[in-house]
């Protein structure tokens, strides 16, 4: 399955430390090698990379890891191509503007038989899924509420509702920030970390490194990182459950939507249930 990975703080932050793992599972300790890239939100604007070549041992992916960039919102997708081809136009995180701001998403799964080709506002360049499943979410909340951005509790009950419509097509686990805001969907296996006062030390699974956080915050701190799997081995970690939506803001959920009976995949079934969609 495609790797994700999403950052949400309350104070610009850099994303070094757990990029530096994360940038592992690009080839060495998984198999997605089919390209990535990374958003970083500054202001209103994005610095965005991608390469078509695996993370693991990208130049660009060696820059992101020596430059720390700070940013209240990150989204980072590592590709294992299951629709469209391995190339730039296919790399997520996708980006694209409404009303005035940019919106970044990246999404991790498979969604066959998705029918959304062309809209009045909104296009995928590509021919993966998960462009069109962009392009779909925008397409609907412009036609719905024209030139007046909504609320974001307005947004996130849209974005519920178009989700419902489609995960039922697929395999649906996705990130999407305006820069403000970041909404998260699990479908399968996406956990959390919300790190704050008081900090300790964290160590990577994926690489032998290690950092005290108490060294490089402040007690005002706030900062929330989401992936497809746990990065760290000695930290807490909170699993969202299938068909969870959440909303985090200034490093903390918000907003959520969870099942009334819900259900949280043990990593093995994860894995295999993306083997079943041809994802892993």
């Amino acid at each position: 399955m495609c790797q994700l990975l999403g950052m949400n703080c309350n104070t610009p932050t850099d994303i070094v430390f757990s990029f530096q793992g994360f940038r592992q599972r690009g080839g060495l300790t998984d198999v997605h090698t089919d390209g990535f890239g990374i958003a970083f939100f500054e202001g209103k604007g994005v610095r965005l990379f991608h390469d078509n070549h695996a993370c693991s041992t990208s130049p660009i992916a060696e820059l992101i890891k020596d430059y720390p960039i700070r940013s209240l919102n990150v989204i980072s997708h590592i590709r294992k191509a299951t629709q469209g081809k391995n190339s730039l136009v296919n790399t997520h995180p996708f980006t694209r503007e409404i009303w005035g701001e940019y919106w970044v998403f990246a999404h991790n799964g498979q969604i066959k038989n998705f029918e959304y080709q062309h809209g009045d506002y909104f296009n995928p360049v590509g021919d993966s899924d998960s462009e069109q499943i962009f392009c779909y979410f925008l397409e609907t909340l412009k036609q719905r509420f024209g030139s007046q951005e909504p609320s974001k509790e307005e947004i996130f009950n849209v974005i519920h509702e178009l989700t419902e419509n489609i995960r039922e097509k697929g395999l649906l686990n996705y990130l999407i920030s305006n820069g403000d805001w970041m909404i998260a969907y699990c479908d399968s296996l996406l956990f959390y970390k919300i790190r704050q006062s008081p900090f300790g030390e964290a160590q990577l699974l994926d690489e032998d490194v290690k950092v005290d956080f108490s060294k490089v915050t402040t007690p005002n701190d706030k900062v929330a990182v989401i992936a497809t799997l746990p990065l760290t081995a000695n930290e807490e970690w909170k699993q969202l459950a299938k068909n969870e939506l959440v909303m985090f803001q200034n490093g903390e959920i918000i907003l959520r939507k969870t099942p009334t009976s819900p259900y949280y995949y043990t990593i093995e079934e994860g894995r295999r249930l993306a083997q079943s969609y041809s994802v892993a």
